[in-house]
Formats: C-alpha cells, sequence, structure tokens
C-alpha cells in the first residue's frame, strides 16, 4: 500500500479526534452531516465494491463470515456504546473511569478493517475506512475528555487509535509475505468480516443521525451525495 494512504488513514483518524479541542457543546451539526455522508458512502462502496469483489474467488463461506462480521460488530458495540458510527454517550457516574471497553473494542475494530488493504487496489475501502474514522475518533475525544482523561492521555488515545487500521495493514502484509502459508487465500473471508461491520455501521449511521429519524432536507443531500461517489467511483461506470 502507497505510503500516502497510510497517511490518509493515520491523519483522517487524528483530526476527527484532535478537533474534539475546536468544537464545544453536544450540537455538531457539521458532524452528523459528516456522519450521514460517510454512513452512505460506506453503503454505496460496500454493495458496488466490496462485496462483488469478496465473492469474486468463489468462496461459498463469504457469506457466513459477512454474517460473522455483522454480528461481531453488534458485540463490539456492548463495550464501545456505538462510537464507532459517531455516538458519544456521556455517563455522568463514569466520569473518573477509563472506558477500557470502548477503547478495546474501538481498536479492534480498526485494526480488522485494515487488514483486507493489503490485498492489492484497495482504494475504495481506504477512503471509506478514512470517512468513518473522522467522527469515530471525534466520539472518542469527546468520551475520553468527559470521563476526565485529561489533555495529554486524550490525545495518546486517540493517536492509538489512528494508528490501528495502518497496523492492521502492515501485519496482515507480513503474514502474507511471510512463511506461515498463503493468507492470499483467505483474504476474501477476511474482506466478508469488513463488509459485515460495514453493513452494520453504515446503515445504523443512516438510520440514526438525525434526531427522531425525521426527514432533513440537508441530511438527504448529503447521502445523495455520498451515494453518488460511491457510485461514480464503482466498476460499474468505467
Amino acid at each position: 500500500m502507497e505510503t500516502w494512504k497510510v497517511l490518509l488513514l493515520f491523519l483522517s483518524a487524528s483530526f476527527g479526534g484532535l478537533s474534539v479541542f475546536l468544537f464545544r457543546g453536544d450540537n455538531h451539526k457539521m458532524l452528523k452531516l459528516v456522519l450521514s455522508f460517510s454512513g452512505a458512502y460506506l453503503f454505496g462502496i460496500t454493495v458496488l465494491h466490496l462485496i462483488p469483489d469478496a465473492y469474486h474467488g468463489n468462496d461459498n463461506y463469504v457469506g457466513v463470515f459477512i454474517l460473522i462480521g455483522f454480528l461481531f460488530q453488534i458485540v463490539l458495540e456492548l463495550f464501545s456504546d456505538g462510537i464507532e458510527h459517531g455516538h458519544m454517550h456521556k455517563h455522568q457516574h463514569d466520569l473518573v473511569v477509563f472506558p477500557v471497553g470502548i477503547m478495546v473494542s474501538l481498536c479492534l475494530h480498526a485494526f480488522l478493517e485494515g487488514m483486507p488493504l493489503a490485498q492489492g487496489n484497495q482504494d475504495q475501502l481506504v477512503y471509506g475506512i478514512a470517512l468513518h474514522h473522522i467522527p469515530a475518533a471525534f466520539a472518542l475525544g469527546t468520551v475520553l475528555l468527559t470521563n476526565k482523561q485529561g489533555r495529554n492521555k486524550t490525545v495518546f488515545f486517540i493517536l492509538l487509535f489512528a494508528v490501528m487500521a495502518p497496523a492492521g495493514y502492515f501485519f496482515s502484509n507480513a503474514l502474507s509475505t511471510s512463511n506461515i502459508g498463503n493468507l492470499q487465500h483467505y483474504f476474501n473471508r477476511i474482506m466478508g468480516l469488513v463488509i459485515g461491520i460495514f453493513l452494520h455501521i453504515s446503515t445504523t449511521i443512516l438510520f440514526e443521525s438525525s434526531a427522531d429519524h425525521k426527514f432533513n432536507l440537508r441530511k438527504m443531500a448529503a447521502v445523495l451525495l455520498g451515494v453518488a461517489i460511491a457510485l461514480a467511483a464503482s466498476p460499474l461506470t468505467h
């Protein structure tokens, strides 16, 4: 994977997380629009690009791994409170407790997303991960500050989260080039896990990114833009 892609993954999450120091309060209208756009884009590239690619190798178990990824994301959210799709939950009785479950599940989530990037040209997946890590990192920063972790600790854990997707790529790439075995045979199944995760995250964002699930013209415009960009970048238009 090219250096600029690794930097994009790291910098997008870093920017999203560190921007928590620039925006105060609970009214993050721009964040909701970014969520709607990223959710639509994630759903678009998953349906138009990732799923067809995963089934290209005629592996009958890909569908099983998509289901596993979808269910695994549900389990992760038991510990992360939905931060993966930008939700920010503040618990006043936990103000001095480090959110271990949130941090571990979020890092594992990002690490798994980075693993399929070792399989050749995955530009759309890189963009999708980078996009949805912006609100996820912002939500993580918000939770850390709310839990009185301090500026230095918050910056450290945001940067730790930011390196997880690149770390997943490097780990997967190291396995595939070692003598452990032909990992290439399992890439479609790893992709299936990520597809399941993306399907859960994107649909959750689209259904929950507006208050009371009411129609919002700006949200609809963001959704249509995300779908349009995913469609423009799909193999169908080339």
